[in-house]
């Protein structure tokens, strides 16, 4: 079983939009589509390894009538849920896309309802329960009011007690916290801020070094940080290797970021090594990213996407 925690979902609604319409005293813009999804991060690779056939748990807090609605969709997607419910409701995350500007959408995400202490010592005795079936689990995105900032070092601390690999997408304080527990693979988000414990990694100059600390000097199995949109770069203790993907139709990036994830979880999970998996996280990523959908789980189109992949060893 692969255990996912997103401790900040949301109800990501997606609107495309021919143009922004800014230029008059009360703009309006029409959407040409809109999408909505149960999101978050480990919702999202959840969802994605749950069309592959795995057995995935997905925790979280939630809270209100959105919350009722993000347990249901979970659900259907064939996922076990397991969240912890509060006071308030539930976040809902915009993303506006501009035709010709798919590779920069814009982004509002709310921050979410507080999470008083109660509620956190049920998720984390329900956590402590769960991690016992886990082969994997993984941790991601925003932490919501209330949740101390050591919450993903703790639960990395009690995952690596059961001798399970343990994968971490955060940023700020947050992912500072995790690294101190040495995770086997960490993918810093650098959507907000373009920096890894505040460090530029504005370029591939800066993001090598940056990333080599944290495999050499902080203990950590492998880094993956995204340095262009179709590109990433794989940091090992032995080796680093650059990811590219060729050729992308970009139709929606929101929730590709997952999909790569996703897609390395579930290669190693069956057993490849960390190379192929990465390839293959860059194919769900870039098939998503070509996607309306906010996770592409089509097998075929995946396929399809591996073949834009190209991949060279740095160093």
């Amino acid at each position: 079983m692969i255990l996912t925690v997103t401790p900040n979902p949301a109800l990501d609604k997606v609107y495309w939009v021919d143009r922004l319409n800014t230029e008059i005293e009360t703009p309006m813009t029409r959407a040409t589509r809109s999408l909505g999804w149960a999101g978050g991060k480990g919702i999202n690779i959840s969802t994605f390894l749950a069309h592959m056939g795995l057995e995935t748990v997905a925790m979280g807090f939630i809270a209100g009538h959105t919350g009722r609605v993000i347990e249901n969709r979970v659900r259907e997607a064939g996922i076990t849920t397991s969240f912890v419910w509060t006071e308030g409701e539930t976040r809902t995350n915009i993303a506006i896309i501009e035709k010709g500007r798919e590779e920069r959408p814009i982004a509002i995400s709310e921050l979410g309802p507080h999470v008083p202490e109660m509620a956190l010592r049920q998720f984390l005795q329900s956590y402590t329960r769960l991690v016992r079936r886990a082969r994997w689990v993984v941790l991601g995105g925003s932490l919501p009011p209330g949740i101390p900032s050591n919450f993903y070092r703790e639960l990395l601390k009690i995952a690596h007690q059961h001798k399970i690999k343990t994968v971490v997408n955060a940023a700020g304080d947050a992912l500072a916290e995790a690294l101190k527990e040495q995770p086997y693979l960490v993918k810093p988000d650098t959507r907000e801020r373009r920096e890894i414990c505040g460090e530029p990694v504005e370029s591939d100059e800066q993001i090598i070094p940056v990333s080599r600390r944290l495999v050499s000097a902080m203990g950590v199995g492998a880094v993956v940080v995204s340095h262009r949109v179709t590109s990433d770069i794989l940091i090992t203790p032995q080796e680093i290797w650059d990811f590219e993907a060729h050729g992308v139709q970009l139709v929606n990036l929101v929730g590709s970021e997952d999909a790569l994830l996703a897609g390395m979880v579930y290669q190693l999970e069956k057993g490849h090594s960390l190379l192929d998996a990465v390839e293959f996280g860059m194919a769900a990523g870039t098939a998503s990213a070509e996607s309306v959908e906010q996770v592409c789980c089509d097998p075929e189109l995946v396929r399809k996407a591996r073949e834009k992949i190209r991949r060279v060893r740095l160093a």
